[in-house]
């Protein structure tokens, strides 16, 4: 069931459960489709909802400025015209800055954080002007070849070896997306702010889930994170890199799903 709210916005009940929500926020440059093996693995009777962030999947991209912090106004007024309640916000890799993004602007909504193979921290220099380059390409080519080598840093080692058969998937998500999607999301993604503090201020639990093999986000950012945080736990996913939600699903599932528990056992 999909939903399209003012804002622009897709959201999809993934798990038409009920009580508090997990929400799902997805990575760069894929739509919420990449959640699906991690929800076919959480319990039943789990409200699960999907968000395409902004240009990605069903959602279009209006006018909205290229910040993280747009993003993150909109996934609260599409989750607000949907109905969903507050919940547990969990974001992958580019979901994840949203994620924080969300939860210093619109606190109230947050209960929960799950910051899957992503990071607190800004872009170095470096990776800034990789990224605008990018968008730069993207941008002026109309077309996505800039990105399509990219499952070979999502998936790790393990992957390349032993689950090939992902990779068709992968670059059917990529090559679903548009264009002007793409470049908007590098450009917010590089302008994005060191976000560490949002943890330091955040009264509910954290999960921090972490591919071991994951060398974009790698494990020492995860534990920046958990260090930041008052009430944080740390899971490392074996033989998973930077897209653990498909390499080792049910794992990445089990921590969610105890991050639910804990947003339930605090109310």
């Amino acid at each position: 069931m999909t939903t399209m709210t003012p804002s622009t916005l897709a959201t999809h009940v993934l798990h038409d459960g009920a009580g508090v929500p997990l929400v799902l926020l997805h990575g760069f440059p894929l739509d919420h489709r990449m959640w699906n093996p991690v929800v076919a693995e959480l319990p039943p009777g789990l409200r699960v909802v999907a968000v395409d962030l902004p240009g990605f999947g069903h959602s279009d991209l209006g006018q909205l400025p290229p910040t993280l912090e747009a993003a993150a106004d909109a996934v609260h007024a599409a989750l607000r015209a949907a109905g969903e309640g507050n919940g547990a916000v969990v974001g992958m890799s580019m979901g994840g800055y949203v994620a924080l993004a969300l939860a210093e602007r619109h606190p109230e909504i947050v209960q929960g954080l799950g910051l899957v193979d992503t990071k607190s921290t800004a872009d170095t220099d470096e990776a800034r002007a990789g990224r605008l380059a990018a968008a730069r390409t993207v941008a002026d080519s109309q077309t996505l070849d800039a990105v399509m080598g990219m499952p070979d840093k999502l998936l790790g080692p393990t992957s390349q070896m032993e689950r090939r058969s992902l990779y068709p998937t992968v670059y059917d998500w990529i090559r679903s997306q548009s264009p002007s999607a793409v470049a908007w999301a590098q450009r917010a993604m590089a302008a994005r702010p060191d976000r560490t503090d949002v943890l330091h201020r955040f009264p509910g639990p954290v999960a921090v889930v972490v591919g071991a093999e994951d060398s974009i986000t790698p494990i020492d950012e995860a534990k920046h994170m958990v260090d930041a945080a008052s009430d944080a736990t740390l899971h490392v996913v074996a033989n998973a890199a930077h897209l653990s939600t498909i390499e080792e699903p049910a794992a990445v599932a089990h921590a969610l799903a105890a991050l639910q528990e804990r947003v339930v056992a605090q109310l």
